[in-house]
């Protein structure tokens, strides 16, 4: 662990944009982090992140995007989250947890993680060491830094993966799966890459209902 593993927020600013978005801008003790806000009436919400390389729509045609526009109908708030250091799993971690505090600000006391790639070992972490955490979900996880994930019960746990996955092997999300305690539950899609285009309707629903239902 190094120096930016510990994060105090100290301020947050934002900017509205277009289509009922804003920009925020979270600055902590150790950097700011940047991310993209989807406000919402009730108290439930997802912070959403990326891969190794960072970023805010995520995979499958920018489904974070697309379903952060969708979840404010649900009474969800969402952030996209983009990471200060990318690949980096402690600071990454670090700042998904700053990114419960800053909702918290907000009344959203009951948060879902999800996480892509490299961001589903760092939402596993985040959501071991966050009280306001209520349910993960993994896409195309990494198994380098979910070890541990039988620490997250009782919160519940959904990972999903593609068959043909040629970044991260499906046995991944399995073996993940097979660590993790109750509840659990693990997709399988077949005849979809690591970022999951192929089924992107059915991940929409299965998702915008599974959101819904652990945190709406």
């Amino acid at each position: 662990m190094n120096n930016h593993t510990e994060l105090q927020v100290i301020s947050a600013r934002t900017r509205k944009l277009e289509h009922g978005q804003t920009e925020v801008i979270i600055t902590t003790s150790n950097g700011n982090i940047r991310g993209i806000l989807h406000t919402a009436e009730g108290s439930g919400g997802i912070i959403w992140v990326c891969g190794a390389l960072g970023g805010l729509d995520g995979p499958s045609f920018g489904i974070f995007r697309i379903l952060s526009e969708e979840l404010v109908n649900e009474g969800l708030t969402s952030l996209r989250l983009d990471y200060r250091f990318p690949g980096d799993l402690a600071p990454c971690i670090a700042d998904v947890v700053a990114g419960t505090y800053y909702l918290g600000e907000l009344g959203v006391e009951r948060v879902s993680l999800v996480g892509h790639s490299f961001g589903g070992a760092v939402v596993i972490q985040a959501g071991i060491g966050s009280e306001r955490v209520k349910a993960v979900v993994g896409l195309s996880s990494q198994t380098y830094g979910a070890t541990g994930v039988e620490r997250l019960s009782p919160k519940p746990l959904l990972l999903i993966h593609g068959e043909r996955d040629r970044n991260l092997s499906t046995d991944c999300s399995r073996l993940i799966y097979q660590w993790a305690r109750e509840p659990k539950k693990l997709v399988i899609y077949e005849d979809n890459g690591h970022f999951l285009r192929e089924s992107h309707h059915q991940l929409k629903t299965l998702l915008k209902r599974w959101l819904v239902e652990k945190v709406g």
